[in-house]
């Protein structure tokens, strides 16, 4: 932890300094932006309370359309960059009246897909989602014995990986849902999210060069939110014997601002305690200070609007609220773990954690373990009802860190609307 993460600190730009806001002083994610009315590739961004900070404009140098080039410049240079950008905006700054030609709204802003993905991978890091679902299909074996042992997770398709606000077009695939049928084409009945922080490698690691769990962390540039759109019918047709596949590839969300590993560094926490019996990890997988200091404090929410609620002016509704600090295998873990073959990492590599759930009912993060499958509705304003999800729902993911002595941070929103109508 440095000095931009004090608690002291204030920002001339006054929204910056409200408690409520996601992107106070300490904070400073980056994104990718473009202002309404121009046509421009897009531009990196600061977020800083309702503004956003022209990089390019603050700092003179050439706009930049992805923030490939400044992940791949390490954490040394990522952190000093911070560093300026905090003297920058902190209040008193002698940069204030240059500076202020650089912050544009929000509101007149579109926010565009911030990295370059070459790979995407989804792990499956929450024993609590895994026993959820597992106890669907298999009661008496909810969680199979490989679980405690590996990280899972499977490899995702990076082209349909789209930023907040994009529609997602209702998929169609092969199903079969009654062993007495033939299987059928058509629209997917059983469309779901699931909640869940992702990661973007900053500096990668060469073919046959594992990371090691002491190295991992350092090759984390910052983490987003990312919506991972399931067909579940699909899904549960087409995923034996090589699982998911076009139930998954057709659209993933993930939201605009990167928030930096650094600006996390307040909010680790010890990672989470294994159950008494639980086999320790392997070598290649422990790492005292990871146990340490690996877990995340995160609360993730997610919230559901559906084309009744927008009629009659109604609110979102809260359908859920986790922690990532629940989960069976840190970020560390997930970064060795794929590496341990000696696969190589690449800067802009995105990794998901898989569903974000915890043991409560409440802290469920999709609707198949909310529901059980669809065999328990949940009830919506209105008399509204939903198994999974209908046309015209939109989905909120939202997260926020908060504790004792430190400034809350926010992740801002990742939102998708599904769609039968054409883009």
């Amino acid at each position: 932890m440095n000095e931009t993460l004090d608690t002291g600190l204030k920002s001339w730009v006054e929204t910056a300094n409200d408690p409520l806001t996601d992107f106070p002083i300490q904070n400073l994610p980056f994104g990718i932006f473009r202002r309404l009315g121009t046509r421009d590739a897009g531009r990196i961004g600061v977020a800083i309370g309702d503004q956003i900070l022209d990089l390019a404009a603050a700092d003179g140098g050439e706009p930049q359309s992805s923030l490939n080039t400044l992940m791949a410049r390490g954490s040394e240079y990522s952190s000093a960059l911070r560093m300026k950008i905090s003297s920058w905006l902190r209040f008193g700054s002698k940069d204030r009246d240059r500076l202020a030609a650089a912050l544009t709204p929000m509101e007149d802003c579109k926010m565009l897909l911030p990295v370059q993905i070459g790979d995407y991978t989804d792990f499956y890091a929450s024993a609590f989602h895994a026993t959820n679902v597992g106890r669907l299909f298999r009661p008496d074996n909810p969680l199979l014995p490989n679980y405690k042992y590996v990280p899972i997770a499977y490899h995702g398709r990076a082209s349909s990986v789209v930023v907040s606000d994009t529609p997602v077009t209702w998929p169609s695939g092969q199903t079969n849902l009654s062993a007495d049928q033939a299987p059928q084409f058509g629209p997917s009945q059983r469309v779901d999210y699931e909640v869940e922080l992702g990661f973007y490698i900053g500096t990668g690691n060469a073919l046959g060069a594992p990371v090691q769990m002491a190295d991992a962390g350092n090759r984390i540039f910052g983490f987003s939110l990312v919506n991972d759109w399931s067909a579940r019918d699909i899904q549960a047709w087409e995923y034996q014997p090589l699982g998911p596949f076009l139930g998954k590839s057709f659209a993933t969300s993930v939201s605009p601002w990167v928030v930096t590993t650094e600006a996390l560094s307040g909010f680790r926490r010890a990672a989470n305690a294994r159950a008494e019996g639980d086999p320790k990890p392997l070598a290649y997988l422990s790492d005292a200070h990871d146990q340490q200091h690996g877990g995340l404090d995160i609360v993730l929410e997610v919230w559901i609007e559906t084309d009744a609620m927008r009629q009659t002016g109604a609110k979102p509704v809260r359908l859920s609220r986790g922690n990532f600090r629940d989960m069976y295998w840190t970020v560390a873990q997930m970064v060795a773990h794929h590496t341990s073959n000696g696969c190589n990492l690449r800067t802009g590599d995105l990794i998901a954690s898989g569903t974000v759930s915890g043991e409560a009912p409440d802290a469920r993060g999709c609707l198949l373990e909310l529901t059980r499958g669809g065999a328990e509705p949940i009830q919506l304003p209105a008399g509204e009802t939903r198994r999974f999800l209908q046309d015209g729902d939109e989905i909120i993911l939202r997260a926020r860190c908060e504790r004792d002595g430190a400034v809350p941070i926010g992740f801002g929103e990742c939102r998708g609307r599904v769609t039968s109508k054409p883009w």
